[in-house]
């Protein structure tokens, strides 16, 4: 099996083959043939269609797999490149699994209180094969959200990397990248949950914390402005 075989096969998380994501994927992916085009459509319905949350860490692995995902219709970092990457896949794109530490600045007081850092570890984006070339996408941050926090979207033309800008609307920093962890063909679910709970445990209690990020974001927005 070559590095593109590997690439496009569904697996337990990334389950392409899944009847939802074949639908969903076809139904974005527009009606032409150039797989550039694909990708860029795709890119557009997993960030603006699913939510972004980053409360909505599953607690098992069945709650990280692309279909399961879709159906929910929200997730945090890891799920939603998990999804990008199973629709891709689903259209014959090779596609893997990115992931990286960072420094985010764009979170609220709530969860920046319940993770006890800003410092995001594993942070999941998508790495597609366009052009004969790998290219980074990053679908996290859903347009809607984007406006609340008074932050750039982060676009994608299938030709460029696509990661987070290192500056929102107004200049101002709001996520840099610290430390690169490769790519992976699938989601190593138990090296992700051990750091995360080793550095996070009080956001992995019992009581685990809800909110709405949706609504935090806009609320600190108005905060700053007032």
């Amino acid at each position: 099996m070559n590095q593109f075989s590997l690439y496009c096969a569904p697996t337990f998380f990334i389950d392409s083959d899944h009847e939802k994501i074949i639908a969903f994927s076809s139904l974005h992916a527009g009606s032409s043939d150039n797989p550039v085009k694909k990708a860029v459509n795709i890119f557009y319905a997993v960030r603006d269609q699913i939510r972004y949350d980053p409360y909505e860490i599953p607690k098992d692995k069945e709650g990280f797999k692309a279909s399961r995902v879709l159906t929910h219709g929200k997730g945090f970092c890891v799920s939603k490149a998990v999804l990008l990457a199973a629709c891709l896949r689903a259209q014959s794109i090779p596609a893997r699994l990115g992931f990286a530490d960072v420094k985010n600045h764009l979170t609220t007081p709530k969860l920046r209180a319940k993770m006890g850092t800003d410092l995001f570890e594993w942070h999941g984006y998508t790495d597609i094969f366009l052009g004969d070339k790998w290219v980074k996408a990053t679908p996290t941050f859903n347009l809607s959200l984007c406006r609340n926090f008074g932050v750039l979207p982060l676009e994608f033309d299938g030709q460029k990397d696509s990661v987070f800008h290192p500056f929102d609307a107004k200049g101002q920093r709001h996520m840099e990248y610290v430390e690169d962890h490769g790519h992976f063909a699938d989601l190593p679910w138990g090296g992700i949950m051990a750091a995360y709970r080793a550095s996070y445990p009080r956001f992995f209690e019992s009581d685990r914390i809800a909110g709405d990020f949706h609504a935090e974001a806009k609320e600190l927005r108005n905060l700053k402005s007032s």
